[in-house]
């Protein structure tokens, strides 16, 4: 057992960053000792951003295999654009790393076969670093569904409803590679802060598998009219996107359940995630943040409007395990406290030298839904079959 990590961290844009100095610098059993990006002044910011804080200056270089090769690195952070994630995981399996990967979707079923097999391969774990799985609603939510109170699952769902706009808009400024995604794609391209949950309570690959998936577009006008009005970038403004402002997924599962993703990043909006569950006992709906559960709200209708209990009356009951500790060591910074506990779970993962609790089935079933959802909407949403990336395994897993 470890008593700290010595990581280096590939990637060092906007998010790159902020976790750096929202997270793992206060983190007291991890240790910096590189930092990778293409881009000289943000590998210098890091770099001295970390000496700031009164830690050893860390190697900083433009080379990830640099950091791959460094007999320090126990680990890396992987915080790139998202068509370098998964090569990059691979990369670092291969030279015997831990990897902890920032989310996105992936571009080919191909590199998702190949992110498993090099697991298979050289046994070293790989996590997708999906931050939503360790939401305190989603997770109390896990727990309801585990005690029961939901009764059997039939439906579940959930988006990634964001207004990015402005994000997209300055993409060449901020040299965010989000622009180019919308310029050139069309697909789910951001599902598993939604999906990821779910996964975990649909049981998804322990015991349960997705099956199959349509996926349908909208138009693309959200950004053309965003440009007309807010940019003074003439260029911009009269490029074509690809990307839909609005796609809608449907997945079949094994056991007989659907669920519903949607992508809603380029119109104006609030932000939500809009995490639902269905069963057979109770309702979950993060909207509104409410719970109906068969029994204990008996008026469905009152004057048309339904009886709903908030559900933070069931924290004292219903809160999951991870929060009730978490809570009771003081929640931290980092989209409501989620960013500290999943990178806790991948250092405790490395300093005991175990698997990671969202391991690399998980990443490569839940990252080809891009790929598989583009396909779809290619086809004018003809089904589209998704592969078992565990090979039959997922029948026994736990």
């Amino acid at each position: 057992m470890k008593s700290n990590v010595r990581i280096g961290i590939i990637g060092l844009g906007g998010r790159g960053m902020g976790l750096l100095e929202i997270i793992i610098l206060k983190m007291k059993d991890v240790e910096v000792v590189a930092v990778c990006d293409l881009h000289e002044d943000r590998r210098n910011r890091a770099a001295d951003v970390i000496e700031m804080a009164g830690n050893s200056r860390p190697i900083a270089t433009s080379h990830y295999n640099e950091v791959l090769d460094m007999a320090s690195v126990d680990a890396v952070v992987i915080t790139t654009s998202w068509s370098s994630h998964i090569h990059i995981a691979i990369d670092a399996m291969e030279k015997g790393k831990y990897a902890a990967c920032e989310v996105g979707g992936a571009y080919s079923i191909q590199e998702c076969w190949k992110l498993v097999e090099a697991y298979e391969r050289t046994k070293v774990p790989c996590m997708l670093l999906e931050n939503c799985c360790y939401g305190r609603d989603e997770l109390m939510v896990l727990n309801m569904v585990k005690l029961g109170v939901f009764g059997e699952l039939v439906h579940a769902s959930g988006g990634y409803h964001h207004d990015l706009r402005y994000e997209i808009a300055n993409g060449k400024e901020n040299r965010h590679y989000r622009l180019n995604e919308y310029v050139h794609r069309n697909c789910e391209n951001y599902p598993t802060h939604e999906l990821g949950p779910i996964a975990k309570v649909l049981d998804i690959n322990r015991g349960n598998r997705m099956m199959s998936l349509v996926s349908v577009s909208s138009k693309a006008a959200g950004m053309q009219e965003y440009l007309k009005n807010k940019s003074a970038n003439s260029e911009l403004a009269n490029t074509r996107f690809m990307q839909g402002d609005i796609v809608t997924t449907i997945i079949k599962c094994d056991r007989g359940e659907t669920l519903t993703l949607t992508l809603d990043t380029t119109l104006p909006r609030y932000y939500s995630r809009g995490f639902t569950v269905r069963g057979t006992k109770a309702l979950f709906m993060e909207d509104n943040r409410s719970l109906f559960i068969d029994g204990e709200h008996d008026k469905y209708e009152t004057k048309w409007k339904t009886q709903w209990d908030n559900a933070d009356g069931y924290r004292e009951k219903y809160d999951h395990p991870i929060w009730q500790s978490y809570l009771r060591e003081g929640v931290r910074e980092g989209h409501d406290g989620m960013d500290w506990l999943v990178f806790k779970a991948f250092f405790d993962s490395v300093k005991s030298g175990t698997q990671t609790p969202i391991d690399v089935y998980d990443m490569a079933a839940w990252m080809s839904i891009s790929s598989l959802s583009e396909d779809s909407i290619a086809m004018g949403g003809q089904p589209v079959a998704i592969p078992d990336f565990t090979n039959g395994k997922w029948i026994g897993a736990k």
